[in-house]
């Protein structure tokens, strides 16, 4: 009798380790797809222009009030846009495909 309380709580972890590890594979696919179209964190301005060409856009620099506040540039590019911490790449996001597309909502000006 105790094997098979035992054997219940196995074999359920082993069935939701089935449906973690292919939610899993599916967030690294689409993490590699975007990592491939879009700067690398840690790029320099310079390197983002050289590989990308001039941004579409050059967003004004947001924060900067206080010392602790870095200052944050934002380029966007038609299909991305790259936000610099300093000169440097801290992220860059994929924009909408459509304005019916469901994502974020655009920058605030």
């Amino acid at each position: 009798m105790k094997h098979r309380i035992a054997a219940v709580p196995l074999f359920a972890a082993l069935a939701l380790s089935g449906v973690a590890s292919a939610d899993t594979l599916l967030v690294e696919r689409v993490q590699e797809e975007n990592q491939a179209t879009l700067p690398a964190r840690g790029q320099t301005m310079a390197q983002v222009e050289a590989s990308y060409g001039a941004p579409s856009q050059k967003l004004e620099a947001e924060g900067g009030q206080k010392r602790q506040w870095p200052t944050i540039n934002r380029w966007v590019y038609p299909s991305f846009t790259v936000y610099f911490e300093k000169n440097k790449v801290i992220d860059a996001v994929a924009n909408k495909a459509s304005a019916e597309e469901v994502g974020p909502k655009p920058p605030i000006r």
